[in-house]
């Protein structure tokens, strides 16, 4: 399958580009703005055509992209002008004799009553947008995540996963960056994304090799998560409410006012879920030629209790000049109960000792972020200032209370063991960005950022009453970043090009209070980023991209005191990681043609002081640990196909195929791995009469190794519907997640002394049913950032 794949791409190319080796006709350009008449909101995906003005077949086509701009090549000659989009009346001129650049400037289309009541979806917002430099996936279009979070977002977006802990990876590699608006969030530590609600986001962007703009962060590239905030005129806003099995109940109110001066917005929610899950690891032990086998079975019930509150205000002082502040508050109380059983059996398969282990485990967690933006727009088209500053301050209060006892051969006493750990932080983030045209084509950038973060931790434990000092002592965690970029982009013919280059200042300390360990690292760090876009044809795109990115261990790889849950099986911090670098190479291409877009690419990452985890045998049982190695290559052929077969059905295809090498040392250890693997997602949309829509999704990862570990494959099937009442004003959505209850976590550690096989069930399967209610805001009205 991979040959016929790797074929397949490389005859397009030559297709394409063997054309374009010969003489060039000379090309004109029309380009223009499309937007909605009634409140001036931009119309992205909106089609323009070129047609003969004899017969009308198309000549040339594109669509609009996010800000509804558009830019059409052609020949000189006589056409007719199309542009449309569903609900909407057509913009046409007719027999027009173009031989010269045209820019029609802003094109206001006219909604059209009686397309609204028609059933199609052409021209309807993508689930999924494919760009060349990112692809968007739109949530208010994906059905089976309606009511739930974050984390149910992010797995269903191509080439991106959320495991058990929350730990989010992109094209297999965990090395990746999420942002929330565009810039860090202390909300997506310890599994944060479960605290933001669906219902809060307007659409996810994954960019995998960011320009110079974006912060370096994130070897394997950007999640940038962007929320809602309507800007259409007058009181309007949204109610939500879901219902679900496992307990699932959630209520979410979206809301907007907007003047001449003044927008309000506010996003407010409240979510209680249970979630349930279990697990099951034997770990065989060869030890002086006896084998000895540790048979551990446990159930986990999670309970989460949100709440959160999104307000802000956009004060336009001005048409040039514009100030937003916003502040989000939430509160989200952890509630987890998990019930271990451990079997120690002899060479001979005989049952030695067995011992019970009950935890009670509370953490609520207190977030709040405040955030103050200013934008300057002038007299010049495409120049503009942009300044934010972000205060972040959260708080956790970690409690374990675990209850132990041995209650064979013998039944002794129950032991107790309680742990606390109080952690926070503060975290400033300031950027100021300009961009201005150049000439006629030509584009400059600039910008400077800081961020300043402060982490501390008082960590503590006691069994029996009696203070365990191995495990107690605060810890100190400071970061500071400075930054600065510059970058310039330009047009040569077909040529677009966009070359940048950031520097990067790193301070970064961690100590401990019983003075163990005191690490203090400061570097600098350059980061060139060049983007090269070859126009081969209408609507047919080939980019070639390279950055520069690293990777800073976090404060959680970093701390050496970890929880105490399953002592036999610890994860803990190592203060000595240096940060990793990686060198990213892309060539993609990109073909729209009618109702079937194409997106391809291939790329490769040298990733040098590769950060991996370590398994390795403690006193009592395992001990993971991450570690540097030399290096990891890794390569990979990623395809994304979108098709409309018919009118009223999408069909989606994302595979991606990727083989790296690692290796490296650790503690006189050598580590090398070899591997290819795979992953594959599947999406089919209806639409049908009444306001009918129906929607599955398959999603599958492929066997893989690393150093250590083989990782069997898993997949999911989700499916959902969607009924529309009262002129689009309430929706009403069904959905089933892990319908085959098929979402399960096998994982297989062999060394030359022990061998440790486990089997993780987080989550069963789950039904959950939403009701959107919408006033004085119509289905179609998109939620949306300003100056995005």
């Amino acid at each position: 399958m991979m040959k016929i794949i790797k074929v397949m791409l490389v005859y397009l190319l030559c297709v394409y580009a063997l054309p374009s080796i010969g003489q060039q006709p000379r090309m004109f350009n029309v380009s223009g703005n499309v937007v909605e008449q009634q409140n001036k909101q931009p119309l992205a995906n909106t089609g323009v055509a070129l047609l003969d003005p004899l017969n009308g077949n198309i000549i040339k086509s594109t669509l609009t992209d996010g800000n509804g701009n558009f830019k059409l090549s052609f020949e000189p000659g006589r056409y007719t002008l199309k542009i449309e989009f569903i609900s909407f009346k057509p913009y046409i001129l007719g027999n027009l004799l173009l031989d010269k650049d045209i820019n029609l400037g802003t094109v206001l289309l006219m909604e059209d009553v009686k397309l609204l009541k028609a059933v199609s979806v052409v021209g309807e917002k993508s689930s999924v947008e494919l760009n060349l430099d990112k692809k968007v996936f739109n949530v208010g279009q994906d059905l089976v995540s309606k009511g739930g979070t974050a984390t149910d977002i992010l797995n269903n977006v191509p080439s991106v996963s959320v495991d058990a802990n929350g730990a989010v990876s992109l094209r297999g590699n965990s090395g990746v960056r999420v942002l929330i608006n565009g810039k860090p969030s202390t909300l997506l530590n310890n599994n944060g994304l479960a605290q933001l609600s669906a219902g809060d986001i307007e659409k996810v962007e994954v960019i995998t090799n960011p320009s110079a703009r974006y912060e370096a962060q994130g070897g394997a590239g950007i999640i940038n998560i962007v929320l809602k905030k309507n800007k259409a005129t007058g009181l309007n806003g949204a109610l939500q409410a879901t219902a679900g099995d496992p307990a699932n109940y959630a209520g979410n109110l979206n809301m907007s006012y907007k003047t001449e001066k003044f927008n309000l917005f506010a996003n407010m929610g409240y979510r209680y879920r249970n979630q349930y899950g279990d697990g099951r690891i034997v770990q065989t032990t060869l030890s002086n030629g006896q084998t000895n086998q540790l048979r551990q079975v446990w159930g986990i019930g999670r309970n989460d209790d949100l709440y959160n509150v999104y307000l802000g205000i956009d004060y336009y002082i001005n048409e040039k000049n514009t100030l937003t502040g916003s502040y989000n508050h939430g509160l989200l109380k952890n509630k987890d109960t998990t019930s271990f059983n451990y079997g120690y059996f002899n060479g001979n398969n005989v049952l030695d000792s067995a011992i019970n282990r009950y935890e009670h485990y509370s953490e609520p967690q207190k977030y709040n972020r405040l955030d103050l933006d200013y934008v300057k727009t002038f007299s010049q088209k495409d120049r503009k200032w942009t300044t934010s500053l972000r205060y972040d301050f959260w708080n956790d209060d970690e409690n374990q209370d675990i209850r132990q006892q041995k209650y064979f051969p013998a039944g002794n006493p129950i032991s107790q063991l309680f742990t606390r750990d109080i952690e926070s932080s503060d975290d400033i983030y300031i950027q100021s960005d300009y961009v201005t045209g150049l000439g006629k084509a030509g584009r400059f950038e600039a910008g400077v950022r800081t961020d300043l973060r402060a982490v501390r931790s008082d960590y503590w434990s006691k069994e029996d009453g009696v203070l365990l000092e191995a495990f107690t002592n605060k810890l100190k965690y400071d970061e500071n970043l400075y930054s600065g970029y510059l970058q310039y982009g330009n047009t040569a013919s077909r040529l677009s090009y966009l070359l940048g280059f950031r520097a990067e200042l790193s301070d970064i300390g961690i100590s401990d209070s019983k003075q163990t360990f005191k690490r203090n690292k400061t570097y600098l760090s350059l980061f060139p980023t060049v983007h090269l876009t070859y126009n081969l044809k209408e609507n047919a795109d080939l980019q070639l991209s390279y950055s520069r990115r690293i990777e800073r261990p976090s404060f959680y790889m970093l701390n050496t005191f970890s929880g105490l849950s399953d002592t036999r099986n610890l994860t803990t911090g190592n203060p000595d990681l240096d940060p990793s670098f990686t060198d990213s190479f892309e060539l993609a291409f990109l073909r729209k043609w009618g109702k079937f877009t194409l997106n391809p690419s291939v790329y490769f990452l040298h990733n040098k002081n590769y950060i991996q985890y370590i398994l390795k045998q403690g006193e009592e049982g395992f001990i993971n640990t991450p570690a540097n190695l030399d290096y990891e290559n890794r390569y990979g052929l990623e395809l994304n196909i979108m098709y409309n077969p018919l009118a009223w059905w999408r069909l989606s295809w994302d595979f991606n195929y990727y083989g790296y090498r690692q290796h490296g040392s650790y503690e006189g250890i050598d580590y090398s791995k070899n591997n290819q693997t795979w992953t594959t997602r599947i999406n089919s949309r209806m639409r049908f009469a009444k306001n009918l829509n129906i929607e599955a999704t398959l999603n599958y990862i492929g066997r893989n190794e690393d150093i250590q570990a083989v990782n069997q494959s898993q997949y999911r099937v989700n499916a959902a519907l969607s009924k529309d009442f009262f002129k689009e004003k309430m929706s009403f959505t069904l959905s089933a997640n892990n319908i085959f209850d098929s979402f399960i976590e096998k994982q297989l550690f062999t060394t030359a002394n022990y061998r440790r096989e486990t089997t993780f069930r987080p989550v069963g399967r789950s039904v959950q049913a939403t009701l959107t209610y919408r006033f004085n805001r119509t289905k179609n009205e998109k939620d949306r950032l300003p100056d995005e």
